[in-house]
């Protein structure tokens, strides 16, 4: 399929009414640029989607051009409008990338093969933990932000029509609708979306709650929008009358959304309490043109309405720490409780189109610091209203660089595991399970047998392959993981490994001294052990087997411990402290050469010590000080 000639201006004019009405409202944006691609796309995309139909039995491409419309109100550049045109179009109708590419180019095609990958994601976990680690992830594989917007804006328009849907689907996809996209719209700074995500989906997942909310606002309905007319109203006259110049399109009264009221009615303070009783169920929103008429518009407002106690916020002298600015209170009008927001043109659009900007206080948990700061550069992205000429080749610049020092992968069943750069399938095992890893033996990536220090990437489905014959990690692994989990989960294996060796020989090392003495029925006992520990500094009977297996206690003195009797003078090794360059010990040992020589654990001998040495089998010369209590 061809990409259709540049046509002459006004060539489009047979293109349908709300293609038009799209086109109209580009050129208020963009009077200077080029439009005319936007026409080719969407004959483009017409063409592609003929004969397919949405479940709601609507033609596909009606969905196109209203994902196109909600990123021209927006106001994003041309390029984005046309990918979101052909958004749907390298999936399920023929055409390749390759002939988007062929047809558009290089960047258009990018956008569209970008969302198409985000539309393959099964997202399947639930968990807040693991929507976390998804919202990451949509970010982090999103090569261009616009990517992300279009996406959201595809989701818009899918939850707008999903009552068409099976019922299961509809409740996965709002479950995962609140949990990614509306949280992600938010960030964005692109509120309105968020907000009719949030009860879209609010709608579907709990219906009588939803239902219960809006029945108690549509009893106030009649009223409600007069209410707020007569507080803006009058709250501009007054402000006008005490010298601050504010006209009436700078007061805007809007109440506030449904999942966000049954949100607030969720917390302990508005327990059992009706929609009437939270307190910023109504608002209204002044814009002035300083600081200074900030708080001098706070003292009209509290001269005309009594302030409830405690429901002052000052976000100008403390902003948030996202940088949200804006004076709160809340007052009583005729009996109702009415929030009132202050602030500059500059703090509103901050507010409005800054990333993040109530990211802490919305979602009611602490955000990562570092998240946080790499997000809030992209809080210009959005400010394109006054950046016309610039803003094409600013958006073509900007790239998301986020979690550079992370990766996103996929389990088989679809959970997310985040890993920092540089992660091999070794610490994606050890992150599922300790015995998973313990148990690695090979792993597969997308479906291919790779080598277990293969460095892992964002999407990435990793499938770790294990045998229950396995002896265990390899010394080997510690020079490749990249996570301080995996390797000391590895550490930890080896030094239990080695500690059971060493209570093994303990063990058989005792039971064949006492056996030699007749006494092994009434001394190698468990609790004799215990009783005997102390006396070594060890706190258990493994801990003392392990010990005399090791060598850092003698197996003269153990026996004397548990016959209760005071152990006859061994026969020690002479050790002499070496005179000249000594052995890789730190000891020579007097009529040896290179004799296998460690220090005793219990007492530690230091440089100047006297000291002893008890030859132990298989472990060479260990050495004592020569008050040590085991000598």
């Amino acid at each position: 399929m061809k990409r259709l000639q540049a046509r002459q201006p006004g060539a489009f004019q047979d293109l349908p009414a709300e293609v038009q009405e799209l086109l109209a409202k580009m050129r208020e944006h963009f009077p200077k640029a080029d439009l005319d691609v936007l026409g080719e796309a969407y004959q483009f995309a017409a063409q592609a989607h003929h004969a397919q139909t949405r479940a709601s039995g609507e033609p596909y491409i009606n969905h196109s051009v209203t994902v196109a419309a909600t990123l021209v109100d927006l106001r994003l550049d041309p390029v984005t409008i046309a990918a979101a045109l052909l958004h749907d179009v390298a999936e399920d109708t023929g055409v390749t990338l390759n002939e988007v590419q062929a047809g558009f180019g290089t960047e258009i095609a990018s956008l569209v093969d970008g969302v198409t990958k985000l539309g393959k994601i099964e997202w399947m976990s639930r968990e807040e933990r693991q929507a976390e680690s998804l919202r990451k992830m949509f970010l982090a594989m999103a090569s261009d932000i616009r990517i992300v917007l279009i996406k959201l804006a595809d989701r818009l328009h899918n939850m707008r029509t999903i009552q068409y849907l099976p019922e299961w689907k509809q409740r996965r996809t709002s479950q995962e609708t609140l949990d990614i996209y509306a949280p992600l719209a938010e960030r964005l700074g692109i509120g309105r979306i968020q907000r009719e995500l949030e009860d879209l989906a609010f709608a579907v997942l709990q219906p009588d709650s939803s239902q219960e909310v809006k029945n108690q606002l549509v009893q106030a309905e009649a009223t409600r929008s007069q209410f707020l007319e007569q507080v803006a109203d009058t709250l501009c006259r007054e402000l006008n009358r005490a010298g601050l110049r504010v006209a009436r399109e700078q007061l805007t009264a809007r109440p506030k959304h449904v999942y966000s009221i049954w949100r607030k009615m969720q917390r302990p303070k508005y327990a059992g309490q009706p929609v009437a009783r939270i307190y910023d169920r109504l608002g209204v929103r002044v814009i002035v043109d300083d600081v200074k008429d900030c708080y001098a518009a706070l003292g009209v407002v509290h001269s005309l309405w009594k302030p409830i106690p405690g429901e002052f916020d000052d976000y100008i002298a403390n902003p948030k720490t996202s940088g949200y600015q804006s004076l709160h209170t809340t007052v009583i009008y005729e009996g109702e409780p009415l929030e009132i927001q202050i602030r500059t043109m500059q703090m509103h659009r901050e507010a409005e189109h800054g990333i993040a900007a109530h990211w802490r206080y919305k979602e009611g948990k602490p955000a990562e610091k570092e998240f946080e700061q790499k997000l809030s550069w992209l809080r210009q992205l959005l400010d394109w209203h006054s950046e016309l000429q610039d803003a094409r080749a600013f958006v073509q610049s900007v790239k998301l660089d986020l979690f550079q020092n992370e990766v996103f992968v996929f389990t088989p069943k679809g959970d997310v595991v985040d890993l920092p750069a540089g992660a091999t399938p070794v610490d994606f095992a050890y992150r599922i399970h300790t015995d998973v890893g313990h148990r690695c033996v090979g792993a597969k990536v997308n479906g291919r047998l790779v080598p277990l220090s293969h460095h892992l990437h964002t999407g990435d489905i990793v499938e770790v392959v294990t045998s229950k014959t396995s002896t265990g990690p390899s010394r080997d692994w510690l020079t490749f993981v990249a996570t301080n989990n995996a390797r000391a989960k590895i550490r930890q294996w080896f030094k239990k490994e080695a500690r059971e060796e060493n209570v093994q020989r303990g063990r058989e090392l005792l039971e064949k001294e006492l056996r030699r003495l007749g006494a092994l029925t009434a001394l190698m006992k468990p609790d004799k052990l215990r009783e005997a520990a102390p006396k070594f500094n060890v706190g258990s009977d493994e801990d003392l087997l392990a010990a005399l297996g090791n060598g850092d206690v003698s197996l003269l003195s153990v026996v004397t411990a548990l016959r209760g009797e005071v152990p006859a003078p061994e026969a020690p090794a002479p050790v002499v402290p070496a005179p000249t360059a000594p052995s890789a010990g730190g000891v020579r040992v007097r009529g040896a050469d290179n004799v296998l020589t460690r220090f005793s654990l219990c007492c530690t001998p230091l440089p100047g010590d006297r000291i002893v040495g008890y030859v132990t089998r298989g472990r060479g010369v260990t050495i004592h000080r020569q008050d040590c209590p085991n000598v």
